[in-house]
């Protein structure tokens, strides 16, 4: 994976727009590292395979990045991206990580299954 270029991620989210998508949205505070730490309260949320129609998607900030999808009924967003998978050209995966290089959120569209 290589740093975000908001610049590309603009372009790729505006061609996938307006299409039926699947979804995979991961969020952690920590849940997958908890037993190094027991008086860290963690967090998580997951989503995958969930189909989204959004009307426009954007990016905004500065490292690390939010991505907000704009749907008929409302919003998905992740922020705190920092990173994409250059060598994926059909699907859109991108990625948060922390100082350490752990997986803090995950946001990948795709028109097939993950």
């Amino acid at each position: 994976m290589l740093p975000l270029h908001p610049q590309d991620i603009q372009f790729r989210l505006d061609r996938l727009a307006g299409q039926d998508l699947y979804l995979h949205l991961e969020l952690t505070t920590g849940a997958y590292a908890t037993h190094l730490d027991s008086t860290r309260p963690s967090g998580s949320a997951f989503i995958s395979n969930a189909i989204v129609h959004y009307t426009h998607g954007s990016i905004s900030g500065t490292a690390p990045y939010r991505v907000g999808l704009k749907t008929a009924d409302g919003w998905v967003y992740a922020e705190g991206l920092t990173h994409v998978d250059e060598k994926e050209t059909e699907r859109l995966i991108m990625a948060g990580h922390d100082s350490q290089g752990k997986l803090i959120v995950a946001l990948q569209l795709s028109r097939e299954k993950f």
